[in-house]
Formats: structure tokens, sequence, C-alpha cells
């Protein structure tokens, strides 16, 4: 399964990249079974966006800075609005990063 290191950019995927380097330093973990566990990482958190999140969001706001590389898009809203059927949240900047899913099975 090919993945992108995209999830590694968020918290969670941050505060793993920390704690591995730690470990690594520390002598605990080698460096080559920290890498796998961030590509397993990716391989995870890739599957269960995938198979486990259901809802859908709808997200309004003034688009700020938007940048098209490499196949990834990159947009910077201010003021967004994020809308399920549940709630609204209202965020002062956000920056939202979308990769084309078909790249994964190429």
């Amino acid at each position: 399964m090919a993945t992108f290191e995209l999830y590694r950019r968020s918290t969670i995927g941050m505060c793993l990249t920390e704690t591995l380097d730690e470990m690594v330093s520390n002598g605990t973990l080698s460096p080559e079974l920290a890498i796998q566990v961030l590509v397993q990482f990716d391989k995870s958190m890739t599957e269960a966006l995938e198979n486990q999140v259901k809802s859908k969001v709808s997200v309004k706001g003034h688009l700020h800075t938007y940048r098209f590389c490499d196949n990834v898009w990159t947009f910077i809203l201010q003021d967004a609005i994020f809308k399920n059927e549940e709630c609204q949240e209202t965020v002062g900047m956000v920056k939202i990063v979308a990769c084309d899913s078909k790249l994964l099975t190429q």
C-alpha cells in the first residue's frame, strides 16, 4: 500500500516523531525500527481515514492563499467555518493540504 507522509505533520504525528527521536537518542530504539514505526503510522492513518471515518464536513471561509505543486493542493483559509450534521466550529486561520488519492494506487 502506497501512502503519503502527510500525517506526520499532524499533532499526533509530530508527537510520535519527537518520542521516537528521543528514544533513538537514548539508545532505547534503533533508527531502523523508528523508521519502520513511522512507515506503519503512515499506513495506519491512511487506512483509518479511508475505512473508519464516515462523517462529512463542509468548509467555508475567506481564501487567503492557494497553491498547487507536485499534485498537492495547499489552501490557507481565514475565518473558516467547519460544519457537519451535529455542530459548527469557526477557526481564525487554517491550512488544508489535499492530495489526490488516485496517486496512492499508482
